[in-house]
């Protein structure tokens, strides 16, 4: 978020915190990209706050309930308040438990792998409608298809990507094999280490697909101590991953902090793998 509108998405957390009776004199934050993460103090919350418009935080409270309740290892919501988003001030805001960190800080592969075993676990005892998770490879094919919302990619990094989008996706589409419900997103940053094990945050992306979409998110060596994995297709759905993530580093609008250099650094590693 922009600094003007990061102060107004911290009063809009802490008045919103404050009418429910929860102390919030102060706020940390401990996350800023297109949607703000706060500590809020002193009463120890969590605030999750983005645009109106651009949020589903209806869904993804409704998800942590769904996968708490089946046992998933995820963060749990505030207690102390009703479960639901509020909105105000052109902001909508959930409230979450704060987990103190852990440390060490390094989470093991085995742990790991272990947890995203019992995610996985839990999800398929839902029948929660999502997405398939082609749905965001198509979002990004149309990203790199618009040179407006891409002015700064160049001719032949577009061609790779664009490539690299349409042909992975194809031939992981061939391969069949068995989907479910996954996370979508269970990289190392939305992995929390806390006093009541790891747990997994950052719902809004779930979607449908194979198991190797998510294990493609973490690091390599957790692959290794996941049951029954296909190999192959985890090596495709990593090299597709990559170029979506790239992909979004492009966008004009993106707001991750040193996103570019990501994006310049993730296209050099997309290169290098798809190299003979």
């Amino acid at each position: 978020m922009q600094a003007a509108e990061v102060r107004r998405a911290m009063a809009a957390a802490m008045s919103t915190a404050s009418a429910l009776g929860l102390a919030a004199d102060d706020a940390v934050v401990l996350h800023d990209s297109n949607k703000l993460t706060l500590r809020l103090l002193p009463c120890d919350v969590l605030a999750r706050v983005a645009p109106v418009a651009d949020q589903i935080a209806g869904v993804e409270v409704e998800l942590a309930q769904r996968f708490a309740g089946a046992g998933c290892p995820v963060a749990a919501l505030e207690p102390r308040v009703e479960p639901r988003p509020y909105e105000r001030d052109g902001f909508v805001i959930t409230l979450w438990t704060y987990y103190e960190p852990v440390t060490p800080s390094e989470v093991s592969p085995v742990d790991y792998a272990h947890a995203l075993a019992r995610l996985h676990a839990g999800m398929r005892e839902l029948g929660v409608p999502t997405p398939h998770f082609t749905d965001r490879v198509e979002q990004a094919q149309r990203l790199v298809a618009d040179r407006d919302r891409t002015p700064a990619l160049a001719d032949a990094d577009r061609e790779l990507l664009s490539d690299t989008l349409r042909r992975m996706r194809r031939v992981i589409g061939e391969r069949g094999g068995a989907e479910q419900l996954l996370h979508g997103e269970p990289h190392p940053g939305n992995l929390l280490s806390t006093g009541n094990g790891l747990l997994f945050i950052d719902l809004e992306t779930c979607c449908r697909g194979p198991v190797e979409w998510d294990l493609a998110h973490a690091p390599e060596d957790v692959a290794e101590h996941y049951p029954g994995v296909d190999k192959e297709l985890l090596r495709q759905c990593r090299i597709l991953v990559l170029a979506v993530i790239t992909t979004w580093r492009w966008d004009r609008d993106d707001q991750l902090p040193n996103g570019r250099r990501l994006g310049e650094e993730w296209l050099g590693q997309l290169r290098a793998t798809l190299e003979p």
